[in-house]
């Protein structure tokens, strides 16, 4: 066998060995993206900043833009990519935000990080959808979560508009999960809402636990993730994010700097880390693995190659 790391990405799914057909989902090695759609965020002095962002920050937006919002940019955006693009390069679980607006009379929904995007909700969901079509064995899992603004009507409509765009391609809250079982049936979306409406859906699965270290050191979120691997790794679907995270003061104290640099000098120590991991059931292994700026580096080919480890316990 070659190296999975020659599939093409774009496929790679369908193109895993036979005996990985019966695998569940949770215990494979997929590429994830953390704040999937960042691509398109409204540089218009007219988008605010996001409600979750400090108090300070949100005054200091509204009087000094011109100086504060190249600074938001710069460290708000985590891929560069379109979700399309995403696809193609082997991406296959997306961190999705979602927000309605303040002060908007319409019931438009859209992403956010630190601001919010120009694409809506329902487009986007329309990209991934004509994507899937085009590729009728992959299979994605879109983690809808961080809902802002969102009223119980608001709710409702997103859910009405993800059955609307997905229709027969949801799959419903079943035991396993299998490319085989999913290929049969024709299944291409799990969709994982982090909202107590979930559990009243059979469409809807429950919130995809993210393990997040909240640390701006390569090296002390590997510590962060030794010590959760020691605990056991949760019964399905899981993330471990290895998105570092900066605080106020590392920006401050890196004022030329942005997110992408951050992260583009710790992927070859994070990369290395990754390289060591082992998907499957056993305590420590991982599943899903998210990370910024997705396209860079060999971060997909990287996290697939692992299912290489699985095929050597099967055979």
């Amino acid at each position: 066998m070659s190296s999975l790391s020659e599939l093409p990405m774009e496929s790679w799914m369908s193109h895993l060995p036979c005996a990985l057909w019966d695998t569940p989902l949770s215990h494979l090695a997929i590429p994830g993206s953390h704040n999937a759609i960042t691509y398109c965020l409204d540089m218009n002095d007219r988008s605010p900043v996001d409600l979750t962002q400090p108090d300070m920050l949100q005054k200091l937006d509204k009087y000094m833009k011109p100086l504060i919002r190249p600074f938001v940019y710069k460290w708000a955006v985590t891929q560069e990519y379109t979700i399309k693009q995403q696809l193609d390069c082997g991406v296959r679980y997306c961190d999705l935000r979602i927000a309605h607006r303040p002060n908007d009379s319409s019931s438009d929904l859209y992403f956010y990080h630190g601001v919010y995007t120009t694409l809506t909700v329902e487009t986007v969901l329309l990209e991934i959808r004509e994507w899937l079509d085009a590729h009728p064995k992959e299979v994605v899992i879109l983690s809808f979560s961080h809902f802002l603004g969102l009223s119980p009507e608001l709710h409702m409509l997103l859910l009405t508009t993800i059955r609307n765009v997905f229709t027969s391609k949801l799959c419903p809250k079943t035991e396993a999960l299998t490319l085989r079982k999913l290929w049969a049936v024709g299944y291409q979306v799990i969709v994982s809402y982090e909202h107590n409406i979930a559990s009243c859906h059979s469409d809807l699965w429950p919130h995809v636990p993210y393990w997040w270290a909240n640390k701006c050191k390569a090296e002390a979120l590997i510590e962060e993730f030794e010590h959760r691997k020691q605990h056991g790794r949760p019964g399905g679907l899981f993330v471990t994010g290895i998105n570092l995270t900066e605080d106020l003061k590392y920006i401050c104290t890196h004022p030329t700097e942005s997110l992408k640099d951050l992260v583009m000098s710790t992927y070859p120590t994070l990369l290395s880390w990754v390289k060591e991991q082992t998907p499957g059931s056993r305590v420590g292994s991982l599943n899903i693995i998210a990370g910024d700026f997705i396209t860079e580096s060999h971060f997909v080919p990287t996290v697939v190659t692992l299912n290489e480890k699985l095929l050597k316990w099967s055979s």
